[in-house]
């Protein structure tokens, strides 16, 4: 039986046993700027800097949007052609009743849209650790860890959601493996040990069943070689690769989400409303800015509401967890023509 022979083969190893990912709290040391991570354990959310809003510059009057703005033209024609085209659509519809259709009237609808885009920035603190390799560890000794929200890091583009992890400066701290006690090996719990296991072939009866003729497979000992620990009665720490030391750091998580308010106008007609969220139509205004305030005068004061609305919603939710970095609000106006 080919066995490791080294130093440790007088270590009573333990089986692997089940255990957090991270280590009890008491086993890592308080960090200067840190005292705050250790009590919870897990992961641990940092209020951003209060920070006042760059006041943007104030939209002009919503009339003289509404009238500048170009209302297209659906003539007959217009109509007669995208009901043919929603036919043809169709595999099983015939184009007889679009073709001889009589179109009487021409009824225009208007649907508001409002839209209001938040892009916030978000930080979390974790402890997490690798294999330590005898590399170089930026720990305490060399300074005090900056607070997550001093740290400068890249902000993608604006409105494209991202996630990234960051090593904190000075956060690193070296501590025995935790899951197999520094021996970097821990027992096989096939084996139990031994290197050996019961021959599958013969159940360990060193013959099979009514041959008289011995195992081949085992040789006639009923046992064969761990194909788990290949013989070796123990199995390398996956935690630690066998280091029998992790290096502990805390990692910076900034998350970078955006979030989106909808709304809708009434509309008389009934028309699926999934339907008219995909409809395109005509941009009023745009405004984009550190903070956008909501839409005092628009000529439909539902609008006006769901403006309101939306930013409060944003700013309540986001206030507490994460800084905004930027807000896009954009009305549209969207024109409907239904024949008869």
């Amino acid at each position: 039986m080919d066995r490791d022979l080294s130093e440790e083969d007088s270590v009573n190893l333990s089986f692997e046993a089940e255990s957090p990912l991270a280590p009890p709290a008491e086993l890592l040391e308080r960090l200067p700027s840190y005292d705050w991570l250790l009590h919870g354990g897990g992961q641990q959310i940092f209020f951003p800097p209060s920070e006042a809003p760059v006041r943007p510059q104030e939209p002009p009057s919503w009339s003289s949007f509404l009238e500048h703005s170009r209302v297209p033209v659906v003539t007959e024609e217009v109509a007669r052609e995208a009901l043919l085209s929603f036919v043809n659509s169709k595999c099983c519809y015939g184009s007889a009743a679009a073709d001889d259709l009589i179109i009487r009237e021409l009824r225009q609808q208007t649907l508001c849209r409002y839209r209001l885009e938040t892009f916030s920035e978000s930080r979390i603190s974790e402890w997490t650790f690798q294999p330590f390799t005898n590399h170089s560890v930026d720990g305490p000794q060399r300074g005090t860890s900056p607070r997550l929200w001093d740290i400068k890091v890249q902000i993608p583009p604006m409105f494209q959601e991202d996630t990234k992890k960051f090593q904190v400066p000075h956060s690193s701290l070296v501590k025995e493996c935790h899951k197999c006690h520094g021996h970097g090996r821990y027992k096989c719990s096939d084996c139990h040990g031994s290197g050996m296991v019961r021959c599958p072939t013969c159940s360990g009866a060193k013959r099979k069943a009514r041959q008289p003729r011995r195992c081949q497979m085992c040789s006639g000992s009923g046992r064969r070689r761990c194909s788990t620990c290949s013989g070796g009665g123990n199995k390398t720490c996956a935690t630690c690769k066998g280091q029998r030391r992790l290096v502990h750091f805390i990692q910076l998580v900034v998350m970078w989400r955006n979030s989106v308010f909808e709304f809708l106008s009434q509309h008389q007609r009934l028309c699926p409303r999934e339907l008219l969220a995909k409809a395109k139509g005509e941009n009023l205004f745009r405004d984009e800015n550190s903070a956008v305030y909501p839409i005092v005068d628009f000529p439909l004061r539902e609008i006006s509401l769901a403006s309101q609305r939306g930013i409060t919603e944003h700013s309540a939710s986001l206030a507490s967890c994460a800084r905004i970095l930027q807000q896009m609000l954009s009305p549209s106006r969207d024109l409907f023509r239904h024949s008869l």
